[in-house]
C-alpha cells in the first residue's frame, strides 16, 4: 500500500511561494529606505570631512558639546559594541569630550578588553565618571576607569576588586572580570609581597578584605589552603600586567592597580583621589565638566587641551536593542541559556520526534554562545536566521502541527534583532521589516498547521467502515481482478463484471486485503461475500 503524504507537494510549493512573496514585499520599502539613508549619509559626510581634516587635536570649536554614554550593568558584548559605536559617532560629530557614566559590578574579560581598545584608539578624550552616588566600578569597571583619559568618581562610590575569576563550575573556562553578585565566584587574595614594584606612585592603605596567604603570583580560592592552579596564576598575572600598563599609560597609581588584581583591594572615591588612582571627585556632571576644563591629556600621542566650559551635553543613552542584548549578554543569563540549550538538544536526541525541546534548545544554545561572546553578533544572528528559515520550510513537509514553524519564526525574529544596527547607514535592518516578515511567517505557519490538523481528523482509509461506499478509480482493465486507487492508496479489487481503465467503481465490501467493487452506475444492492 502507498503512504499518504500529510501535506501534498502543491501545498508546500504554495507555502514557499507565499513566503518568498511576503519577504519581497517587506524588503522593497526597506531597501529603498536604506538606499536613501546611505545616499544622505554620503552627501552629508563630504562637507564635514574638510573641517575635520583641518582641525588640530588642541582647541575646541565654537559650538562645544559633550556626548554622554551610560553603562548600568555587567560589561558584555552589547555594552562593548555600544561604547565603540558611541565613540565613533562622537568623533564623527566632532564632540569635545565623551563622558562614560559607569555603574557596573564587572563583566566578561573579552568585552572589557574590547571596550578598553575602543577607548585607547579614540580620536578624542574619554572621561570615565563613576556615578551616581552608590554606584561602583568593580572588577572590569576598574580596568575601564584606568584606560580613560580622565578618571572621575562621585562621592559615595567605589572601585577595585579586579581579580579575574572563572565563569562556570571549575576547570578552565572563560575568564571573567566579575563579582559574586553576578553569579561568579569571588576570589580571595595572595600575599601582599607578590606585588611587583612600579612607577605609578606609592601604594595606599585602603580597606582590604585580603588575608595573608602563600606567596606566589596566583590567587587561591577563598577559604582554601592549596596553591593556585597554573590557569589561575596565568590569568592573574596577565590581568595584573594589563592594568599596570594602563596605569603607567595614564600616569596613575600602578602599584595599587596591581594590588587590586592580586589582592582584590577596593577604594572609596575620596581614598582613590588621595592615592592618585583617579583625577576628579565631582558631585554631578556639571561639576565634572568644570573641573575637567583646561586639563591637557594625551590623545593618540598628541596633547589635547580639554575645553568644555559651557558645553552642551548630548545624552546618547543605550537604545532598546542594546538593552535587550545586554540582558542576553549578562553572564548569568548566558550561562542559563547554554544549559537550557544543551539539555533541550539532549532531550530531543533521547526522544526523537518531540520537536519542541530540539527547537528551543538550538535557539537557547545560539543565544548563549552570543552572550558568552564565543560567536560574534553577525554570525549568531545569521545562524538564527538560517535556522528559522529552515524550520519554517520544514513545517510544510513534517507533521509537527505548527511547533517547528513557530519555533522558526521566533529564531528568525531574534536573529534579525541581533543583526540590526540602526546607527549604521545603509546596513541597518528596519524594525518594520522584521515585524512584517515575522507576522507573515507566523500566519502562514498557522495556516499550514490548521490544514494539517484538518487532514488528521479525516477517517483513516484503512478501516473497513471507512472504505465501504467509497468511490475508487481503476488503474487498468480487469476481467475479474485488478487494481484500483482508493482514497490515495492502491488496493487489489475483484468484480463480477469486467472493468475498464479509469472507470469509476464503488467499494461494497472487503475480504482480507481484497476489496469487492461494482461499477459506480451499478445497483447498490450487491452484497459482499463473508470475510475470511
Amino acid at each position: 500500500m502507498r503512504r499518504v503524504v500529510l501535506v501534498c507537494p502543491k501545498t508546500a510549493s504554495s507555502f514557499l511561494r507565499l513566503l518568498c512573496l511576503a519577504c519581497l514585499l517587506a524588503v522593497a520599502p526597506a531597501c529603498a529606505q536604506s538606499r536613501a539613508s546611505a545616499a544622505g549619509g554620503a552627501h552629508g559626510a563630504a562637507p564635514a570631512a574638510a573641517p575635520a581634516a583641518a582641525s588640530a587635536p588642541v582647541a575646541a570649536s565654537a559650538a562645544v558639546s559633550v556626548s554622554l554614554l551610560t553603562i548600568d550593568g555587567p560589561i558584555g558584548p552589547a555594552y562593548a559594541d555600544y561604547v565603540e559605536r558611541g565613540i565613533a559617532r562622537a568623533a564623527q560629530e566632532r564632540r569635545a569630550l565623551v563622558v562614560l557614566q559607569l555603574d557596573t559590578p564587572g563583566g566578561l574579560d573579552t568585552a572589557m578588553r574590547s571596550t578598553v581598545r575602543a577607548i585607547l584608539a579614540a580620536p578624542l578624550p574619554v572621561a570615565c565618571y563613576v556615578a551616581p552616588s552608590g554606584a561602583r566600578a568593580a572588577s572590569a569597571g576598574t580596568y575601564i576607569l584606568y584606560a580613560c583619559h580622565i578618571a572621575a568618581m562621585a562621592p559615595g562610590t567605589n572601585l577595585g576588586a579586579a581579580t579575574p575569576v572563572q565563569v562556570g563550575t571549575g576547570g578552565p573556562g572563560t575568564a571573567s572580570q566579575g563579582t559574586g553578585g553576578q553569579g561568579m565566584a569571588s576570589s580571595s587574595t595572595a600575599s601582599p609581597g607578590t606585588a611587583s614594584p612600579g612607577t605609578g606612585g606609592p601604594a595606599t592603605a585602603g580597606p582590604s578584605t585580603a588575608s595573608p596567604g602563600p606567596t606566589g603570583p596566583g590567587l587561591p580560592a577563598a577559604g582554601k589552603d592549596k596553591a593556585p592552579s597554573a590557569m589561575e596564576a596565568k590569568a592573574v598575572n596577565d590581568a595584573a600586567a594589563y592594568i599596570r600598563g594602563l596605569a603607567q599609560l595614564r600616569g596613575r597609581n600602578a602599584d595599587w592597580a596591581e594590588k587590586s588584581v592580586r589582592q582584590s583591594l577596593s577604594l572609596s572615591a575620596g581614598d582613590a583621589l588621595a592615592a592618585g588612582v583617579i583625577d576628579i571627585v565631582a558631585r554631578d556632571l556639571a561639576q565634572l565638566l568644570a573641573l575637567a576644563d583646561g586639563r591637557v591629556v594625551r590623545v593618540q600621542n598628541a596633547d589635547w587641551r580639554v575645553a568644555v566650559a559651557g558645553a552642551g551635553v548630548l545624552d546618547a543613552a543605550p537604545d532598546w536593542r542594546t538593552r535587550f542584548l545586554a540582558v542576553i549578554a549578562n553572564p548569568s543569563v548566558a550561562l542559563i541559556l547554554l544549559t537550557v540549550g544543551m539539555y533541550g538538544l539532549l532531550f530531543e536526541f533521547m526522544s526523537p520526534g518531540a520537536v519542541l525541546p530540539g527547537v528551543m534548545g538550538a535557539i537557547c544554545l545560539l543565544l548563549g554562545l552570543y552572550g558568552m561572546q564565543l560567536l560574534p553578533i553577525n554570525y549568531s544572528g545569521l545562524a538564527l536566521i538560517c535556522f528559522g528559515l529552515a524550520c519554517m520550510v520544514a513545517e510544510a513537509f513534517l507533521p509537527s502541527f505548527g511547533v517547528i514553524g513557530l519555533g522558526g519564526v521566533v529564531a528568525f525574529v531574534i536573529g534579525a534583532l541581533l543583526l540590526m544596527d540602526s546607527e549604521a547607514p545603509g546596513f541597518g535592518m528596519p524594525l518594520g521589516f522584521v515585524a512584517s516578515v515575522g507576522i507573515t511567517a507566523a500566519l502562514l505557519v498557522g495556516a499550514t498547521a490548521q490544514v494539517a490538523l484538518r487532514t488528521r481528523r479525516r477517517p483513516a482509509p484503512g478501516i473497513t467502515a471507512g472504505l465501504e461506499g467509497e468511490m475508487a478509480e481503476m488503474l487498468g482493465d480487469a476481467v475479474r481482478e485488478g487494481w484500483a486507487n482508493v482514497g490515495g492508496e492502491t488496493w487489489r479489487v475483484v468484480s463480477d463484471t469486467p472493468l475498464r481503465k479509469r472507470q469509476r467503481v464503488r467499494v461494497i465490501g472487503r475480504s482480507g486485503r481484497v476489496l469487492r467493487v461494482v461499477p459506480a452506475d451499478a445497483s447498490a444492492s450487491a452484497r459482499a461475500p463473508p470475510a475470511n
